[in-house]
């Protein structure tokens, strides 16, 4: 099936839904965080209901939308599909855009140990957390666009549709399984080049990124944590762009349910930032997401005709991330034995 709502005819939606997320993104910084300061757990739950209220409220109006446009749609009307069915596809089309959202903001607790480990290795005061992080967001948005365009032209080949699902079973069963490793910044590409091209000063100047020494530009330790949550977020990209696809092949829902799942996951930082650790078993949660996701892609839609019912799809992945998080919080964590004692078989 075509796209529904082709870029050649929206795009003037995807121009005014831009400048609405950079007019947000500006009101956010220019205002509510003009000046520097320590984001509490009161004002990161504040802005995590703001930015969870407007993805809803972006959610049914583009079902509304739907139900209203696709009925009458002349290629739809061409096809010999009926009223009856182009509401449900309204209706299929509001789900997509929610469950990838709730994949995309699943995914995204991964870059909230990063955005930790890296604030942490650099001794970046919390003052200054929300600047890097806004700055990092916006980068994330011009990464991301980049790569759904790309994944867009890439989805039309049957046989990418098995490399993306092959790549995020793979991926899923690492997390399962494989051992972790404790990230080390310092050994990030990324930065080792931008200290090549950038002179770095070991201190801070406030909330600035650059100083003048000398007549010569330095960047300062908040550059070098910008630098390397920007390419940690390149990497995460590479999973969390297949797993919206595997959800749904329409570029407006991709693109739109990735910007709002990234735009909520700041406050989600500063919400989860203290406790995240307390949710030990939720990479298995997300593992199992990836796996599932990886299998819609590659196997279960071709099995069901096309497309995996989304509905299933949604109470999978819930099902898959609340047990998950039940089991963090209901499950003991083990106690080391003591010196000595060996533990039982």
């Amino acid at each position: 099936m075509p796209a529904l709502f082709p870029f050649a005819d929206y795009w003037w939606f995807y121009a005014l839904f831009t400048l609405g997320v950079l007019g947000l993104l500006a009101l956010d910084l220019g205002v509510f965080h003009r000046q520097a300061h320590e984001v509490g757990v009161k004002e990161a739950l504040g802005w995590t209901v703001v930015w969870t209220t407007l993805s809803l409220l972006f959610c049914f109006a583009l079902w509304r939308y739907a139900e209203w446009k696709l009925p009458q749609d002349p290629r739809l009307l061409a096809a010999g599909m009926t009223a009856a069915a182009a509401s449900e596809l309204a209706d299929r089309t509001a789900l997509e855009f929610l469950t990838g959202y709730v994949v995309e903001l699943s995914l995204s607790v991964d870059n909230i140990f990063v955005f930790i480990v890296v604030f942490t290795f650099f001794g970046i005061p919390p003052q200054y957390q929300h600047r890097v992080l806004f700055y990092g967001i916006l980068g994330a948005l011009v990464f991301r666009v980049v790569f759904i365009a790309l994944g867009s032209v890439l989805m039309q080949f049957h046989w990418v549709i098995w490399v993306f699902g092959g790549f995020l079973i793979l991926t899923g069963l690492k997390i399962l399984f494989a051992p972790e490793k404790p990230m080390d910044p310092d050994k990030n590409p990324a930065l080792r080049l931008l200290r090549r091209l950038v002179p770095i000063v070991p201190r801070f100047e406030g909330q600035k990124f650059f100083v003048m020494e000398n007549g010569v530009r330095h960047g300062t330790p908040l550059l070098v944590a910008l630098a390397a949550i920007e390419a940690s977020d390149i990497i995460f990209a590479v999973d969390s762009v297949p797993a919206i696809f595997a959800i749904t092949n329409e570029p407006l829902v991709v693109f739109t349910s990735n910007v709002f799942a990234i735009l909520g996951l700041r406050s989600m930082f500063f919400l989860l930032a203290g406790v995240v650790h307390k949710f030990r078993y939720l990479k298995y949660g997300l593992g199992l997401v990836l796996v599932f996701v990886g299998l819609k892609m590659a196997w279960l839609n071709d099995l069901f005709g096309g497309k995996f019912p989304i509905t299933w799809s949604l109470a999978i992945i819930g099902a898959l991330l609340g047990a998950a998080v039940a089991a963090s919080l209901l499950v003991p964590p083990r106690r080391p034995a003591p010196a000595g004692v060996a533990p039982a078989a």
